[in-house]
């Protein structure tokens, strides 16, 4: 009998079975793929390694830019996936050593609930039974496949075909989909020099986020040549010898063909419970994902979940693994740590953008007295330094006592630059207060400090 039995390894299980070791519990973690889960293996981490490989690629042939004239670049798609692996393989090693450290028992195969009472759960995988006390679900998220003609079509992908092994040397590209994945992707591509463009169903790319960002990031992947279609209804996809044609109706009602070596399909992704629950078990459901309290219980007996596969959860690492250490306490009879409210969002382009709190636009929709201070790129020296398109940094303070309620990037280093301000919301900082701290100069963190000024 095991105290805690966790279901997926990936950055929510990994981090339930760390916090739950360190806690003296008996843990045994079932993975049926690779240690890390999609975010290490064919998500998260793959992405930025790419986007970086990229970046270089379009940096050492525009260096004229920079006053540095080269010639013969290559570009060896190969070696970017190698190095790409190495990263992967470097991360996963050191999460097997901690698993180690942590006398975790990792099982790898499928594993499958097939008894939860009120007194232990009973799990199976392959043929071997055990039984935990509680039991945490963590087992993510898989590409979503709408249901378009031809996209079961050899060289229709998704994101796992993109980022795993090997990858994908297309010469061109047409994304379905221009949410984070989509968008992230198309940098990747984009950079290299491939042709891609982007059919997105909505009306803007980057839906969840703020308008003027989802306008920025859309006028950096034109300039990057990337070709962006709103509105667009996709009918089908056929197959030409070993060309792929989409066939959509673009914002105007007119339909409209478009021929590429590649379709990724990025509309998303979809809680994974297929084969999870056997023996007439039934949990409650949500579009395919486990309905909980805000303890994380599902409607079993001693089941908990975690990350992608809990409903009404944003599907980011962080949030799985913020959610694992709130769900580890209260199995352990503590209060919960992290503010699961407060989440910073991140979207890897260049230049960068993030995001946390409310916006501008849902400020005044909830009626809240508020005041904003935007800050352009083109006066902080760190930013000129680095290059790059044009941006911003929006800070949102409440009218009455200066609290920040919100902050929206788009510059360098935002992505690490939303830390400090996710802090700020979380400890109910005032303007005054941040724009108190003194900001090195010359960084692109001065943004933030500039921002807090014309607040106060």
């Amino acid at each position: 009998m095991f105290d805690i039995a966790i279901i997926g390894a990936g950055p929510g299980g990994y981090t339930a079975a760390d916090e739950a070791a360190r806690r003296g519990k008996s843990v045994v973690l079932f993975e049926r793929n690779l240690l890390g889960g999609t975010c290490l293996n064919r998500g998260c981490v793959p992405t930025k390694a790419l986007l970086r490989s990229s970046k270089t690629y379009a940096e050492a042939i525009g260096g004229s830019e920079y006053g540095i004239a080269s010639s013969g670049v290559q570009l060896d798609f190969s070696a970017m996936h190698t190095r790409k692996a190495k990263i992967v393989t470097s991360l996963r090693d050191g999460l097997t050593k901690l698993m180690k450290k942590d006398k975790v028992k990792l099982i790898e195969g499928e594993a499958q609930i097939v008894s939860a009472n009120d007194a232990s759960c009973t799990i199976v995988c392959g043929n071997m039974e055990y039984e935990a006390r509680e039991t945490v679900i963590a087992t993510g998220s898989v590409p979503k496949r709408i249901p378009i003609p031809g996209i079961e079509l050899p060289g229709v992908l998704t994101s796992d075909d993109i980022l795993e092994g090997e990858g994908k040397d297309l010469s061109s590209l047409i994304i379905i989909g221009g949410g984070v994945i989509g968008v992230e992707c198309a940098e990747i591509y984009a950079a290299l020099g491939r042709q891609v463009t982007i059919l997105e169903a909505m009306e803007r790319i980057l839906p969840p986020f703020d308008k003027e960002i989802a306008q920025r990031v859309n006028m950096h992947l034109k300039k990057s040549n990337v070709k962006i279609e709103i509105a667009a209804r996709v009918a089908e996809i056929t197959q030409q010898d070993d060309i792929l044609c989409v066939r959509y109706c673009n914002k105007k009602g007119d339909e409209q063909q478009i021929c590429a070596r590649g379709v990724l399909i990025a509309t998303g992704r979809t809680a994974e419970t297929t084969g999870l629950f056997v023996n007439n078990i039934h949990a409650k459901l949500e579009h395919g994902a486990l309905v909980c309290d805000n303890d994380g219980r599902s409607s079993l007996p001693h089941v908990w979940a975690i990350g992608d596969v809990r409903a009404g959860t944003t599907q980011l690492a962080h949030v799985a693994m913020a959610q694992a250490r709130n769900v580890i306490r209260v199995i352990c009879h503590e209060e919960q740590l992290m503010n699961e409210q407060l989440i910073p969002s991140c979207v890897y382009t260049s230049p960068e953008v993030a995001s946390i709190g409310i916006t501008e636009t849902e400020a005044k929709e909830r009626g809240l007295l508020i005041r904003t201070a935007k800050v352009v790129t083109g006066s902080n020296a760190k930013c000129l330094i680095e290059g790059g398109d044009s941006g911003y940094l929006k800070l949102i303070s409440a009218k009455d006592n200066g609290r920040i309620l919100g902050a929206q990037l788009v510059c360098p280093r935002a992505t690490d630059l939303i830390g400090e301000l996710t802090v700020a919301i979380a400890q109910d900082m005032t303007a005054a207060q941040l724009a108190a701290v003194i900001h090195p100069h010359p960084t692109v963190n001065e943004l933030i400090a500039e921002a807090a000024l014309q607040l106060i």
